[in-house]
């Protein structure tokens, strides 16, 4: 069995096509990236955190990822960047580019739509009527795309995802295995003690180079559409209901929870299990720390936490405590400043 050639770049030509300048030899051969600790011969390394800068004098990578104002920090070859983190990340791409493994449709395959040809369709999917299909769409085995949905060029969907009927999927999305878009929104009307269940006939709108992580569930709108603008990237096992809108180019860490109706100016980021309530809207640009909870909306942008402080439990018992008296503990400072006031008052 033939094995896969190993890509290897000279430095020269990792600038040429990624930008940034090359100091000392250019012809050193690239073949891998790795950490400053673990690399070796032919290993491109990085410097994207100073504190890790001790480690140039012993690292034995090939070459070197810096920023200008580390670039004398190492006396061998290397390339200077304005973003080093940014460019280890072109770097790790261009050495390992996506590999498919198969082309075509696959035998097994159930497909009842025309596809472009070069489409590679992996084993027991299932497509329905009237899909879209950009050029160079792959998708891998088990999975299940709805009629009358579209999926952009360059997008990949990886194992047994699936998207519901009328969903729209931008260019070069990235949908990692788990993955559902489309299913129905939390929607049910109460009567009497009943829940009424109303239909949800909006659907999922995802922009361009959006990826979205395994195990994710984006529902579709009960009216209007659930929409994920472009650039955004979302986590493993992220909840967003039904008609929530995602501005562009923000992030949502694993585990969190957006109910329904949520708008997500651009540039947000929600950390690790951060769980917003319904029709709360945040500001372009805001940050929420991990395990936060955001019951209304925040019109100014910026770093916000609501995760009460990490202690032992005992502490934590007694200082829960406090927090439950603090009302009645701020109305008996009210009524101490009156006395008080009113003693100054009198002497």
């Amino acid at each position: 069995m033939a094995q896969a050639c190993e890509l290897r770049f000279t430095l020269s030509d990792i600038a040429a096509r990624l930008g940034g300048d090359v100091l000392g030899d250019g012809q050193t051969l690239i073949r891998r990236i790795s950490t400053l600790t673990s690399a070796g011969v032919g290993d491109i390394a990085f410097l994207a955190n100073r504190k890790y800068r001790s480690q140039l004098h012993s690292t034995q990578a090939a070459a070197i990822i810096l920023a200008p104002d580390a670039a004398d920090a190492f006396s061998g070859p290397r390339i200077v960047t304005e973003n080093p983190y940014a460019y280890y990340a072109r770097v790790a791409a261009l050495l390992n580019p996506v590999s498919v493994g198969f082309s075509g449709i696959h035998p097994s395959a159930v497909v009842a739509s025309s596809l472009p040809g070069d489409a590679a369709i992996g084993p027991h999917v299932n497509i329905g009527k009237r899909v879209s299909l950009g050029e160079g769409v792959i998708i891998h085995a088990g999975c299940c795309v709805g009629d009358d949905v579209s999926i952009g060029a360059g997008s990949i969907l990886y194992p047994q995802v699936t998207i519901y009927h009328g969903c729209r999927i931008g260019k070069r999305a990235i949908l990692h295995s788990g993955v559902v878009i489309g299913a129905d929104g939390f929607g049910f009307a109460p009567e009497g003690k009943n829940w009424i269940k109303i239909p949800q006939i909006g659907g999922v709108r995802i922009g361009d180079d959006v990826e979205i992580g395994a195990n994710t569930t984006v529902d579709r709108g009960a009216l209007d559409d659930t929409v994920i603008g472009d650039g955004c990237k979302i986590d493993n096992l992220v909840q967003i209901a039904h008609n929530c809108v995602i501005g562009a180019n923000s992030v949502l860490a694993g585990c969190a929870g957006l109910s329904g109706s949520v708008t997500l100016g651009e540039h947000c980021i929600v950390g690790g299990a951060g769980m917003i309530s319904g029709h709360v809207t945040l500001a372009p640009g805001t940050v929420l720390s991990g395990g936060s909870l955001i019951m209304k909306s925040i019109t100014q942008p910026g770093r916000y936490t609501s995760v009460f402080p990490l202690d032992t439990h005992d502490e934590w018992i007694r200082n829960a405590a406090h927090i439950r008296r603090l009302s009645r503990l701020a109305e008996r400072i009210s009524e101490l400043e009156k006395k008080l006031k009113q003693i100054q008052i009198e002497v």
